[in-house]
């Protein structure tokens, strides 16, 4: 298909939307993105989660409309595209199957908020569709599918925006400059954690009816087929290994990524994971409930951490990045970030900086801004299919050491295990017919 005219770069919008830097407050009134003769037309493909957050980010910017909407679950379908209509004042067209909504007329770019295991068919298509892409975090579930929406992406040259919001949130960038300033001096561990107090119990539930309106085959795609289970389906299918990869890949994505930019750093040597259901072993939950990763890269050593059920992390945070220097130690959340200097003998090696709280627009809001600029003068989003497709294959490989029991070691230049064939079957992808991975 022929490219969208709307995404020919045009020196007047660039001009005008030069000028529009960050968000007033809360009214979003001078922040409007696009003039009143630049519509962008927009389809939502998943709309029961982060996807519907999405749009509604989205629908906030003016010359924003969308067009069409697509989910699996009519009952959430209805719903969304009727809370959609009362923001825009029209109503979208409705599709059950997102195939057809990249049929729909004059698309110009797509929100994919699906589970993570229907992130790449749909990425893959909209972008040999001639369409820009707004992609949920983690952009896949395996590193096979995060290799190919990399290769697919720089084929077609869409603008693809990975939905790891924190990369446009100024505090986090803040707080990275402030690493790679050199004031903390030599950095030896960073540390990234998740500790959700507000996540307990997964009661176990018997399988059951398919509810009404809700297009289970559809749904499962290209996942083994099993009968439905209510554990399993909307939000709760992150916590099975068919579909998603646990705290790993849903909260790892976002704070490892922050881990990483701080270092510098993308491709880890080696990684060893341990932990378990050790809060609820008897819950429904795959994933671990409790798990541990060390990741080891040139002189520097990364450790993740997560856990369900309590609050209390490191730093007397609930998640967070940190950063251990020689002379002091940066720690950062979505809240803010500050120094803790060292002081051996009482004589502190650095001045301290007290906690510089987060202000300004939701970092999601300004992702959605740069992403929809990106799609006006075609430069790289702030968080492109680069940056996601490492964070996520990082994410992966904390979770192969984990499955695998075994210290893994990755070669970066080949973008394979080394030396480990059970491993290196978890990297690739296992669709049920009729589906198969999409092909450049």
């Amino acid at each position: 298909m022929k490219r969208r005219s709307f995404i020919r770069k045009s020196t007047t919008a660039l001009a005008a939307t030069s000028v529009l830097s960050s968000f007033p407050g809360t009214a979003y009134a001078s922040s409007r993105i696009l003039g009143s003769n630049d519509r962008v037309r927009i389809g939502a493909i998943g709309v029961n989660g982060m996807g519907m957050s999405d749009l509604k980010s989205f629908l906030k910017m003016e010359g924003v409309e969308c067009v069409a909407i697509c989910d699996v679950d009519r009952t959430v379908l209805e719903k969304q595209a009727a809370e959609a209509t009362a923001i825009q004042g029209k109503a979208p067209k409705l599709y059950s199957d997102y195939r057809k909504l990249l049929e729909h007329k004059d698309l110009d770019a797509v929100i994919i908020g699906t589970p993570d295991h229907w992130h790449c068919m749909p990425m893959v298509h909209a972008c040999q569709a001639g369409l820009d892409v707004y992609v949920e975090k983690p952009i896949a579930n395996s590193i096979e599918e995060i290799d190919l929406m990399i290769a697919v992406q720089k084929k077609y040259g869409s603008v693809v925006q990975v939905g790891q919001w924190q990369r446009s949130d100024p505090h986090w960038q803040n707080a990275v400059d402030f690493v790679h300033s050199g004031k903390l001096g030599k950095i030896r561990t960073v540390k990234s954690w998740v500790y959700l107090d507000w996540k307990f119990r997964l009661p176990v539930e018997p399988d059951g009816p398919v509810p009404e309106g809700v297009d289970y085959d559809f749904w499962l795609g290209p996942a083994p087929k099993r009968p439905f289970n209510i554990n399993r389906f909307h939000f709760n299918f992150r916590w099975y290994w068919d579909y998603a990869g646990g705290l790993m890949t849903d909260w790892g994505v976002h704070l490892l990524d922050y881990a990483l930019y701080g270092m510098n750093q993308y491709v880890p040597k080696s990684v060893m994971s341990s932990g378990g259901k050790y809060a609820f072993p008897e819950d429904a939950r795959q994933t671990p409930d409790t798990q541990y990763a060390i990741y080891e890269f040139d002189n520097i050593g990364l450790i993740w951490e997560s856990t369900l059920g309590i609050g209390l992390g490191n730093y007397g945070r609930a998640h967070g990045v940190a950063f251990v220097g020689e002379n002091g130690t940066l720690v950062v959340d979505r809240q803010g970030w500050e120094v803790i200097a060292e002081k051996p003998g009482g004589t502190p090696r650095m001045e301290s900086v007290p906690l510089v709280e987060k202000s300004g627009a939701s970092g999601l809001d300004l992702h959605v801004k740069n992403f929809l600029d990106c799609m006006k003068t075609r430069e790289t989003p702030k968080a492109s299919i680069e940056i996601g497709g490492h964070i996520a294959r990082v994410a992966q490989l904390g979770n192969i050491a984990l499955r695998t029991g075994r210290k893994i070691f990755w070669d970066g230049e080949k973008g394979e295990i080394v030396g480990d064939p059970e491993a290196s079957k978890l990297t690739r992808s296992n669709y049920r017919s009729p589906w198969v991975l999409p092909s450049l």
